[in-house]
């Protein structure tokens, strides 16, 4: 009896550790369920941020193509307020180096924005008296800082879809 007693009782035992360890488990894949959901959300977010940032960079092209300087301050505004959205999106842990990307993208891209916007607004008050000698040298220089900007932003976008 005392044999089937302790049989009884380590079968309890070894059915508790099961419950217990199966709950742990669980919980393990409940919060790599989170983990991974948080990821997802963060790159929802980045990604809605980033369709609503080409928008805004095509209608600032769109202005610099015209030389309307009023659309261009309009459009660096909208486009500021969508880099400092992506700045300022909180990303998970394992995301981080991949916002540290976003961030100098960012920052690149704002640059850029401002200075077609400074040299824009600097030809139109110059009133036709523009040295155009630097023009070309200014333009690229901007272009330059632009397309970095862009490559970085697509160099965080790269990143992101190889953690998947």
């Amino acid at each position: 009896m005392r044999l089937s007693a302790r049989l009884t009782a380590l079968v309890s035992a070894i059915a508790l550790a099961a419950t217990v360890l199966g709950g742990c488990v669980s919980t393990e894949n409940v919060s790599e369920a989170e983990d991974q959901t948080t990821n997802r959300t963060y790159m929802a977010k980045a990604n809605q941020i980033m369709d609503e940032l080409a928008s805004k960079l095509d209608q600032f092209d769109d202005a610099v193509s015209r030389g309307d300087t009023v659309t261009m301050k309009t459009q660096l505004e909208n486009a500021m307020s969508s880099l400092d959205s992506l700045e300022n999106l909180e990303a998970p842990e394992v995301l981080s180096d991949i916002k540290d990307m976003y961030v100098d993208g960012c920052s690149s891209l704002k640059e850029a924005l401002e200075s077609y916007v400074d040299l824009y607004t600097e030809i139109e008050a110059s009133s036709g008296s523009f040295d155009f000698s630097t023009y070309e040298d200014r333009i690229a220089a901007i272009q330059e800082s632009y397309n970095e900007g862009i490559s970085k932003l697509e160099e965080a976008d790269t990143a992101a879809t190889e953690l998947s």
